[in-house]
C-alpha cells in the first residue's frame, strides 16, 4: 500500500525523538528519490514550515536567543521534529528563494505623530510641485535642509595605505581625535543645487545663518515663495520657528515632517551619500581638512548632480498607513 506524502509527514512529525522522521527519510532513499548531488527531496510542506519557523521571533517559542541565525535554525528545526537532519547548505538554499535573513536586523520607528498623514501629504505634494491642492508657480522653490551633527575629525596613528593586488585599502583602527564640525546643508528639490556650512555646534543661530546664506541669493530673495522642509529638531522646531524666520523673511513657508519621519526629507539622502563617499573611513589630520573636504566634496557633487528620482508618492502613503494600520488591529485582537 502506497501512502501519501502528506501521511508520511504527518507521522514523522508525531515521533518527539526523531525516529519517525528517519523512517520517512529512509522511505525517500528507497524509493531513490533524491536530488541532485546525492541531496533527499524534502516534501514541500517541510519547507514551508522551516520558512514559517525563521519568520516567527526566538523569544516567543521561549528561546534564549535574540535572533536566529543558520545555526541556531537547523538546530531548533530538528528539535522541533520538523526534520531528523538537515545542512545548513539546504536551509540557506531554502530561506534565499524567499530572500529571508532572519540573522539580520534593522531598526525603526513605528509612525505615532496622530497627523502623520497630513503632515507627509504636504511633503510629497511639494515633490510633485504641488501645495494646497495647486500646482507651484515658476517663482516658487521647494528647499529641504537639516543638520548632520557631531562629524569628528579622526587623525589615524598610522598613514592610511591605498589598495594594492590582493588587497583593500588600509586604514589605521586607532586615531586621535581632533575636533567635530555640525555640518548644516539645504538641498533644493527640482534644482539640484546645494548650500552648506559648517559651525561648531547646532542651533538657532547657526540654522538662521544658513537660511540666510541661501535666501540673500537669488533666485530666492526675489521668489514668490521659498518652502524650507525641515524635521522637528529644537533649532527649528514648531510654530515658533515658522514665524521667527518669517519675520525676517516674508517668502518663507516653514513645513515640517511628522515626528521620527526624517526620512521623507531629500536633504538625507545627500547626508547618506557624504558619509558614504566622504567621511567612511573617516580619515581627516586636521578639523580644517574636514571643513575644507566636506564643502569641496558639496561643490563637486553639485556639478554633476540631478533632482532625485522620488518615487514615494501620495498612493504609496495611503498604502503604507493602511498596512500599518491593518497590522495595529491585528497585534491588538
Amino acid at each position: 500500500m502506497t501512502l501519501s506524502l502528506r501521511c508520511l509527514a504527518r507521522r514523522a512529525r508525531s515521533s518527539a525523538s526523531g525516529v519517525g522522521v528517519s523512517t520517512f527519510s529512509d522511505y525517500l532513499g528507497s524509493k531513490s528519490n533524491r536530488a541532485a548531488g546525492d541531496r533527499f527531496i524534502f516534501p514541500p510542506n517541510v519547507m514551508v514550515e522551516i520558512k514559517a519557523l525563521a519568520c516567527e521571533l526566538p523569544s516567543r517559542r521561549g528561546l534564549p536567543l535574540a535572533r536566529w541565525s543558520l545555526s541556531e535554525l537547523r538546530r531548533e528545526a530538528m528539535a522541533h521534529g520538523l526534520v531528523a537532519q538537515i545542512s545548513g547548505t539546504t536551509l540557506w538554499r531554502w530561506l534565499s528563494q524567499d530572500a529571508l535573513r532572519p540573522w539580520r536586523h534593522r531598526c525603526w520607528i513605528f509612525p505615532r505623530d496622530p497627523a502623520f498623514a497630513i503632515k507627509a501629504s504636504r511633503i510629497l505634494d511639494l515633490y510633485q510641485r504641488r501645495w494646497q491642492d495647486k500646482a507651484l508657480g515658476p517663482r516658487d522653490y521647494v528647499l529641504c535642509a537639516d543638520e548632520k551633527t557631531s562629524i569628528q575629525a579622526r587623525r589615524r596613528k598610522h598613514p592610511s595605505l591605498p589598495p594594492a593586488p590582493g588587497r583593500p585599502m588600509y586604514v589605521e583602527h586607532e586615531y586621535a581625535r581632533t575636533g567635530a564640525w555640525a555640518y548644516i546643508a539645504a538641498w533644493d528639490v527640482h534644482r539640484a543645487k546645494l548650500f552648506g556650512r559648517c559651525e561648531r555646534k547646532t542651533g538657532i543661530a547657526p540654522f538662521e545663518r544658513l537660511v540666510a546664506q541661501v535666501m540673500r541669493q537669488e533666485p530666492y530673495r526675489s521668489a514668490r515663495r521659498v518652502f524650507w522642509i525641515v524635521d522637528n529638531g529644537s533649532s527649528h522646531r514648531g510654530q515658533r520657528a515658522a514665524v521667527r524666520l518669517q519675520a525676517k523673511w516674508p517668502n518663507i513657508i516653514l513645513v515640517h515632517t511628522p515626528v521620527h519621519a526624517s526620512w521623507l526629507n531629500q536633504i538625507e539622502v545627500y547626508f547618506s551619500i557624504v558619509q558614504r563617499k566622504l567621511l567612511t573611513p573617516n580619515d581627516f589630520s586636521t578639523l580644517a581638512a574636514l571643513k575644507s573636504d566636506l564643502i569641496r566634496f558639496q561643490q563637486r557633487y553639485e556639478k554633476t548632480a540631478k533632482p532625485f528620482e522620488w518615487t514615494f508618492t501620495r498612493r504609496d502613503l495611503c498604502s503604507l498607513l493602511a498596512k500599518l494600520n491593518a497590522k495595529s488591529r491585528r497585534l491588538a485582537a
